[in-house]
């Protein structure tokens, strides 16, 4: 009896609470989006129309003003107006600084052209016979390359049970294993501290085996 109560216990665990985490991130995001309609003037807020607070509204003027932004900034007139607005950042001490990292960020993660966080490598880290899940965000790496006279690549190591903080750490390309894994398994896998495990086939690769068991 017991452990048929243990079994349906876990199996109630397993329904609710990937449901209650998504429910928490969607209303957290959803609230800060949310502080968005306080740009409207009193007579245009909700309230205003339909007497009661509407979750939610926020997301879609988030979403209307991201798609005007990119709209105008399409235009000459519209690039006109983002080149003085980077000037002028630039021109700010402190500013300039994080501004110029956040939109270098933003250029490489976001575009299609971009090479950061499109692959899943695996390194010794942080001793030979440990291996860690590592996100590549850089392939060219300057001056670094050529003060170790490796050929390097910049990797993102993320930290579980949250993949959006980690820290970096330069590793030689010959001692990177790629993985087939895509950024969102990895990021799954990562997330689930290891349980949900992607499948996977020896057939995926021609490449393997990149180790065996004898050495």
């Amino acid at each position: 009896m017991m452990k048929r109560l243990r079994r349906y216990f876990v199996a109630g665990i397993l329904i609710w609470l990937p449901v209650g985490v998504v429910y928490l991130l969607l209303s957290f995001l959803v609230g800060q989006m949310d502080k968005t309609l306080g740009l409207l003037p009193d007579g245009y807020q909700p309230e205003a129309w339909f007497g009661v607070p509407i979750p939610g509204l926020g997301v879609i003027l988030t979403i209307i003003v991201l798609l005007i932004t990119g709209l105008l900034a399409a235009n000459f007139v519209g690039r006109s107006i983002v080149a003085g607005w980077e000037s002028l950042m630039e021109r700010i001490p402190i500013v300039r600084s994080i501004y110029s990292v956040a939109k270098k960020f933003a250029e490489v993660v976001f575009s299609d052209s971009g090479k950061a966080f499109k692959k899943v490598l695996l390194v010794e880290y942080p001793r030979k016979g440990i291996y860690t899940l590592t996100f590549q965000t850089a392939a060219d790496i300057g001056e670094i390359q050529a003060r170790t006279g490796e050929d390097v690549v910049c990797c993102f190591v993320p930290t579980t049970p949250n993949p959006t903080s980690g820290f970096i750490i330069i590793v030689p390309k010959k001692d990177v294993i790629e993985l087939d894994m895509d950024v969102d398994e990895a990021a799954r896998l990562i997330m689930s501290l290891g349980v949900v495990v992607p499948t996977w086939s020896k057939e995926q690769t021609a490449e393997l085996p990149l180790k065996t068991p004898q050495e």
